[in-house]
């Protein structure tokens, strides 16, 4: 069998085992349309079935959360984790508490994750999990016994040298604290390193909360490097007012850019003088009210509840929020625009489409594998602090974040020059490289 038809195969089969999970099965086409080059020059792939082992999941659990709310009534929730590649460490890979949590989207996220993970160089492998449970709006009360509940089905799969869950959308530090704590209870032990994203106070990372927003900027910045230019003077628009496109916001400021807009669910606004930073921190994180009170706020700036951010002319678009939220037609308002980069700080942010737009216009792209691989690479730094009983200065961790993002893009460009002959095809690059390291732990492993 053929590399190509090889690879239809797996796909097919994919498809057939998974049906109607739309997310996962793009997330594995977008991997696997790249894979060709390395598995001509690798057939022992082929023979040793390493695609079709990666695409099927070493473990899923799905389990009932009951809980009951304030009013006591009776609430039933749906938790999922996903342990999909345990071939270069324990699973790793986020929690998130959405509404549109399902089977597909947390199979997509922890697929992902298996390379981004990989890309790190850290010795994690790749899982996901989460629940369609929405902590907004939601008493203290409420979001604590939905985390107990949930942790008392989690707790038997998980441990620090098994599977070590983190934060991601809708599971911030409460909500670790309130798994951790549960946890605890259960296990009988005090064992930091089974989840990271824990406050500093008691086995947290320093720059945690900031490391994906840090780590996408400075991925961009390496890429803007690579053509002879920087952030500086740029324009540029950052999607979402999370935790992510606050701390992406924070390091463009930082490196000279200027970010003139930002959204949320509601709408986007547009501030021509730069995102006042302070006043964006203080009404999504302290008063967490809608972005339209910016421009109530500043009145030097515009909000719209219609449209789009990409129709905002800019140099960088960084994508924040979530998965597939450029389409093809946000891709060629971008590309129209003049946009130099689109670097994916969210997993998936760019359908495939809109990723097809920007490479034929040849605009620089940043795929989330790789561009926002910080987050989680400072979760492995906050495992090997919990392992030594050790806490890093923010500056140390940040300095440690930093050289692994540079390291990352570095794999990029070199596996891009080898197998497709232009350091600029970062889909490629990060693809191919994060592949390759979990191939070679699997085939040296065995068939398991």
């Amino acid at each position: 069998m053929d590399v190509s038809t090889h690879i239809e195969a797996v796909q097919a089969e994919v498809r057939r085992r998974n049906p109607g999970e739309a997310e996962f099965h793009q997330a594995v086409t977008e991997v696997l349309s790249s894979l060709g080059p390395a598995l001509e020059r690798h057939p022992e792939y082929v023979r040793g079935a390493v695609v079709d082992r990666l695409c099927e999941p070493e473990r899923q659990v799905v389990f009932r959360v009951p809980w009951v709310d304030d009013a006591g009534v009776v609430r039933v929730n749906r938790g999922f984790r996903i342990e999909f590649n345990s071939a270069l460490g324990p699973y790793k890979g986020g929690l998130r508490f959405h509404p549109s949590v399902n089977l597909g989207i947390v199979k997509f996220l922890g697929f992902e994750q298996i390379f981004k993970n990989a890309l790190t160089g850290m010795g994690i492998g790749g899982g996901k999990g989460g629940s369609d449970f929405d902590p907004r709006g939601r008493s203290e009360g409420e979001v604590m016994r939905f985390c107990q509940s949930f942790m008392s089905e989690l707790y038997r799969h998980i441990g620090e040298r098994t599977d070590v869950p983190a934060g991601d959308i809708g599971v911030g530090g409460r909500e670790i604290g309130y798994l951790f704590g549960q946890y605890k209870r259960l296990a009988n032990r005090f064992e930091a390193g089974v989840l990271t994203g824990k406050p500093v106070a008691w086995g947290g990372s320093h720059a945690r909360t900031e490391a994906t927003g840090y780590g996408t900027v400075v991925f961009a910045q390496e890429m803007l490097a690579a053509r002879g230019t920087g952030f500086e003077g740029r324009r540029v628009v950052v999607s979402g007012s999370g935790n992510v496109a606050l701390y992406a916001i924070e390091k463009v400021h930082a490196l000279g850019g200027r970010v003139i807009a930002c959204s949320d669910s509601s709408g986007y606004v547009v501030d021509e003088d730069g995102i006042d930073l302070a006043l964006l921190k203080e009404i999504k994180e302290v008063r967490r009210e809608r972005l339209s009170v910016y421009a109530e706020r500043k009145p030097a700036a515009r909000f719209s509840a219609r449209g789009t951010l990409y129709d905002v002319p800019c140099e960088v678009a960084l994508p924040c929020a979530t998965q597939n939220e450029i389409r093809r037609e946000d891709a060629v308002a971008l590309a129209k625009n003049g946009v130099l980069a689109v670097v994916e700080g969210a997993n998936m942010p760019c359908t495939p489409e809109a990723v097809e737009v920007l490479r034929e216009a040849g605009v620089l792209f940043g795929p989330g594998k790789a561009a926002n691989a910080g987050g989680v690479a400072t979760s492995a730094l906050e495992m090997q602090q919990n392992a030594a009983r050790d806490r890093w200065t923010f500056e140390q961790t940040e300095d440690r974040l930093a050289a692994v993002m540079r390291d990352v893009h570095a794999e990029c460009r070199r596996t891009a020059e080898e197998y497709a002959g232009t350091p600029d095809d970062y889909v490629l690059g990060a693809n191919i490289a994060g592949f390759l390291r979990v191939a070679d732990a699997m085939q040296a492993q065995g068939i398991v």
